[in-house]
């Protein structure tokens, strides 16, 4: 096939060569997975490119391109690094076969005339300082889906809220396109590997540290909830006060509010030196073992294999609490039974046990709660132990199908 070769790569610079070929690819059926990039290639970005290799029968486009739409006043688009003879080299010895690497004047032969607009997130965290960067970055990466017919695209989590917003473009727009986020790929001390460490200093390096540093520690009193996280993370970077902390924030899914329990997402920037740095890590907020025993105990019985949601969990720790409540009322009850003598708790024994075999019925529904869900509503009337196995299959597929 012209303009591609099984086995070697080859480089495209024009928007119908490398469109030629990937239309052909498509085809014959193969997937064409984009891993987009601005070049100065890393292990990291190897990594992605790794990643869209990685799903069956996929014909991998590397693209390589420095977006001057982008880069907002005083930032450093003239100084970013251009690499090319050594990024191709790079990628053919990782076997990749297709490049596309045009310059500015192919990609906006009429200027800046039509932009994506991606809303308010893009105004927050990195778009606070960076007015324009997100509807630059969002505007490029719609025309390279459109110029190589992709089916999927692979994207860096480092830039976290970069990728959110390529999902929200995706979703709202109806792109019939699949993307894939690959964890943070980080040196052997921890720092988030990116294109910008080169100019890090020997001794600016070592200080760089301190973001991952911080984040590792933020993340590991997640248990202890938000504030515990967010305090632990600031007096690590207070500890090094050349590091010149752009923000430090807590955001959930998608970074949306913030979940009392759950995933969450912490996110730093930072200058050190000239050089401006962000990164990020997960965060699993809550003590998460209630969840994961009533989500074991569904599994076990086999009722149920869909996550627990947060409203069923919620609900969960309601009904787990009056349970709780229930108990100490009867033990407060025995206790004061146990207080009246032995001749009045014989005369009284019938009693008693009625009392015993509620107590048990509880005891029996608190076993169901602490390994099911409220999805299985004990029925009126009915025994702790029967279920409405429909409603909870339909509450499923309604609640995986809002995800």
């Amino acid at each position: 096939m012209s303009g591609y070769t099984a086995g070697d790569i080859t480089v495209h610079d024009t928007i119908a060569g490398i469109a030629q070929v990937t239309r052909a690819m498509r085809k014959t059926g193969r997937p064409v997975v984009l891993v987009p990039t601005m070049g100065a290639l890393h292990e990291g970005h190897l990594e992605l490119v790794r990643a869209a290799q990685s799903l069956p029968r996929a014909v991998v486009v590397a693209s390589i391109f420095v977006n001057p739409l982008q880069f907002g006043e005083g930032e450093d688009f003239e100084a970013y690094p251009r690499t090319l003879d050594d990024d191709v080299a790079k990628l053919k010895a990782v076997g990749c076969e297709l490049v596309f690497a045009p310059n500015a004047r192919e990609m906006y032969p009429n200027g800046f005339r039509s932009t994506v607009q991606p809303g308010p997130l893009a105004d927050e965290l990195e778009g606070a300082t960076r007015p324009g960067h997100f509807a630059g970055a969002l505007t490029v990466v719609n025309k390279l889906f459109n110029i190589t017919n992709c089916t999927d695209a692979i994207f860096g989590e480092k830039d976290y809220q970069q990728l959110a917003l390529m999902q929200q473009m995706v979703t709202d727009l109806n792109m019939p396109v699949q993307l894939h986020g690959v964890p943070v790929i980080r040196e052997t001390d921890g720092l988030a590997m990116s294109s910008r460490n080169r100019y890090l200093s020997a001794e600016e390096r070592e200080l760089a540290v301190t973001l991952s540093a911080a984040l590792t520690a933020g993340a590991h009193v997640g248990d202890h909830g938000a504030d515990a996280v967010l305090s632990t993370a600031r007096a690590v970077l207070a500890e090094r006060p050349e590091v010149d902390v752009d923000y430090l924030e807590l955001r959930g899914p998608g970074l949306g509010p913030v979940p009392e329990e759950g995933e969450a997402r912490l996110l730093v920037a930072a200058r050190v030196g000239t050089t401006r740095l962000i990164d990020n890590v997960g965060v699993l907020l809550g003590d998460m073992r209630e969840r994961e025993i009533a989500q074991a105990a569904l599994s076990a019985a086999g009722l149920d294999d869909q996550p627990l949601t947060e409203e069923e969990m919620a609900e969960l720790k309601k009904l787990k609490a009056r349970v709780d409540e229930v108990r100490a009322e009867r033990e407060a009850r025995e206790a004061r039974d146990g207080l009246r003598g032995a001749g009045f708790a014989a005369g009284s024994g019938a009693g008693t046990a009625g009392s015993a075999g509620s107590a048990g019925g509880m005891d029996s529904r608190v076993d169901g709660v602490d390994g099911d869900t409220v999805r299985r509503p004990v029925s009126e009337g009915g025994s702790a132990g029967t279920t409405d196995s429909t409603s909870a299959t339909d509450s499923d597929s309604a609640t995986e199908g809002g995800r």
